[in-house]
């Protein structure tokens, strides 16, 4: 009797556990002041630029234009600006083909490895991060110039010496180098997680080797290509500095008609029109991108 009186005491004293405490319910109701500083801080660096840039592509002119949607129509209906917007899309595109062709052995192989090969490719990935824009891009300049040893390489192999520098080739060639980890990490990271026994599963089915990677590993593996292809395409078509170093006036991406606009007329009206086009033109294509995707994986189930 003594024995159950205690354990119903010393039960009925223990505090309980099932809500929140009054502290983490006071944080939780005042979320926004923790908040604040990252929205102040998003709005004032990043917001209002932005929005001050693109507002100017309605209220600031060039002559002949006046106002409205002048600038638009001057940047769509110049061909040259076309043949710009076309190229700096198709070199994107290029880029992330490259990019996504070169980065899906590398990570598939991460997988297979053992644990130690597996650190030492991880941490070549992280240190070419490590250095800066700049410094790679000089780099590509000595391999790719005319005396670089890549001519010479070629020039040994019994061909006449390839003028790459001024060229789009060396500017798929450099920034396939810069966003190469931005591919392989997001496919090395859904790779790991893909179950081989599967692989198997389908083969002791009757599928042969590359009918069971092509039909079962590659679509469990498409959500990885489809975020890194996505995050490539995107973050090429805003490259300024490789363009510029590797390649040339005659072949200038959107980045660098936008900084002549900036720099050399004062043309803000006009920048800020090629800036909204190529926002909504990105905007489209990621949204049919991911219905698209979508659409795949309703039909693959």
């Amino acid at each position: 009797m003594l024995e159950r009186r205690y354990t119903a005491s010393s039960v009925s004293r223990r505090p309980s556990t099932g809500g929140a405490s009054p502290r983490l319910k006071a944080v939780a109701d005042h979320w926004w002041l923790v908040a604040m500083p990252a929205f102040l801080f998003v709005a004032l660096f990043f917001v209002y630029p932005t929005a001050l840039i693109l507002g100017r592509a309605f209220t600031q002119f060039s002559p002949p234009e006046i106002g409205g949607f002048d600038n638009f129509s001057w940047f769509l209906g110049n061909s040259a600006n076309q043949t710009i917007l076309v190229r700096t899309f198709a070199v994107a595109l290029l880029c992330t083909v490259t990019t996504s062709v070169i980065a899906f052995p590398y990570a598939y192989l991460m997988t297979t490895v053992s644990g130690r090969w597996r650190t030492a490719m991880m941490g070549a990935l992280l240190v070419s991060m490590f250095f800066g824009i700049l410094l790679r891009n000089f780099a590509w300049v000595v391999l790719l110039q005319r005396t670089g040893p890549l001519n010479d390489l070629i020039e040994w192999l019994g061909f006449e010496r390839v003028r790459f520098l001024g060229t789009t080739l060396a500017v798929v060639m450099g920034m396939t180098h810069i966003l190469f980890p931005f591919m392989a990490l997001p496919l090395f990271a859904v790779l790991r997680g893909i179950d081989r026994r599967l692989v198997l599963a389908a083969q002791s089915l009757g599928a042969t080797p590359n009918s069971a990677f092509w039909q079962v590993y590659i679509p469990l593996a498409m959500p990885g290509i489809f975020a890194g292809s996505l995050l490539v395409f995107v973050l090429a078509l805003g490259f300024y500095i490789t363009p510029a170093i590797l390649g040339s006036s005659q072949q200038a991406l959107m980045s660098q008609l936008m900084y002549s606009q900036f720099t050399s007329q004062a043309a803000f009206g006009r920048a800020g029109t090629m800036a909204i086009v190529l926002l909504l033109l990105t905007l489209g294509f990621v949204g049919l991108a991911t219905i698209l995707q979508r659409r795949s994986k309703a039909y693959g189930a």
